[in-house]
C-alpha cells in the first residue's frame, strides 16, 4: 500500500492525505482531511440533505469507511468520544502540522483551514514520502494571524478565550466571521491560497456556535 494510492482514493470525495506517521505501537497512520474540493461533493450527499444531526461527521465515516474497506485499514475519527483519540498529537507527529503563533495548529498545505475528517490505520509500514516540512510560520514575516481577531480572543500570550470569541460572534460585527469563517484562519497566507469555499467555513462556524 502506498500513500499515492490512498491519495488517489481520497481525491474524488474532496479529501486529501494531510500526513502520515508511525505510532509507538508500530501502527501506520494516514490522516485524511477536507480539501478545497470537499464542499461541492458533500452538499449533494444524502447526509447533507437529511436534516439529521452531525451530517459532515456521518458523511466522513461513510466515505472514509469505504476507503478503509478497499485498502484493508482500520479507521479512527476525531468526532468519536469521549474518550477522544489523540488526534492533535498524531497530527503533530506527521511533520506536516505545527503550532502557529496563535496556539492553533497550522498545516503546510491547508494553513489554518484544518478539517481532519478521520484516519486510516495499518498494521504494516506504508511506502511513500512523509513529506516532513518546516512550519510555514517560520517564513511568515508579517504574522497577520496575531492581529486579525477583533477582540483578541486568539493571541500568542494567552490561551484561546472561547467566551470572548462567542460573545463577539453574537454581535453584528461578528457576522463576518459567522458567514465567511474565522478572521484569524482567513488571515493566514497559506489558508488564503487553500481555496476553501466561504459556505464551508460558514457551515463549520454554525456547528461551532449555533445561533
Amino acid at each position: 500500500m502506498t500513500l499515492d494510492h490512498i491519495a488517489a482514493l481520497a481525491e474524488p470525495s474532496g479529501l486529501f492525505v494531510m500526513g502520515s506517521a508511525s505510532l509507538e505501537d508500530g501502527t501506520s497512520l494516514v490522516m485524511v482531511g477536507a480539501s478545497a474540493g470537499l464542499w461541492p461533493v458533500f452538499t449533494v450527499s444524502a447526509e447533507y440533505a437529511d436534516g439529521q444531526a452531525d451530517p459532515l461527521d456521518r458523511w466522513s465515516k461513510r466515505v472514509i469507511g469505504a476507503m478503509a474497506a478497499e485498502v484493508s485499514a482500520r479507521t479512527a475519527y476525531p468526532s468519536d468520544g469521549p474518550p477522544y483519540l489523540p488526534f492533535i498529537a498524531w497530527a503533530l507527529r506527521t511533520g506536516r502540522f505545527f503550532q502557529s503563533p496563535t496556539g492553533m495548529m497550522v498545516h503546510d498545505e491547508a494553513g489554518l483551514m484544518i478539517s481532519i475528517r478521520g484516519a486510516l490505520l495499518f498494521d504494516a509500514p506504508l511506502s511513500g514520502p512523509a513529506r516532513a516540512q518546516a512550519s510555514p510560520c517560520d517564513s511568515c514575516t508579517d504574522t497577520p494571524c496575531l492581529t486579525a481577531c477583533p477582540v483578541g480572543a486568539l493571541s500568542a500570550e494567552n490561551a484561546y478565550d472561547v467566551p470572548r470569541c462567542k460573545g463577539f460572534l453574537d454581535t453584528s460585527e461578528g457576522a463576518d466571521c459567522m458567514t465567511r469563517g474565522c478572521r484569524v484562519r482567513r488571515a493566514c497566507p497559506v489558508s488564503e491560497h487553500f481555496g476553501r469555499a466561504p459556505a464551508q467555513s460558514a457551515f463549520h462556524m454554525k456547528a461551532f456556535h449555533p445561533q
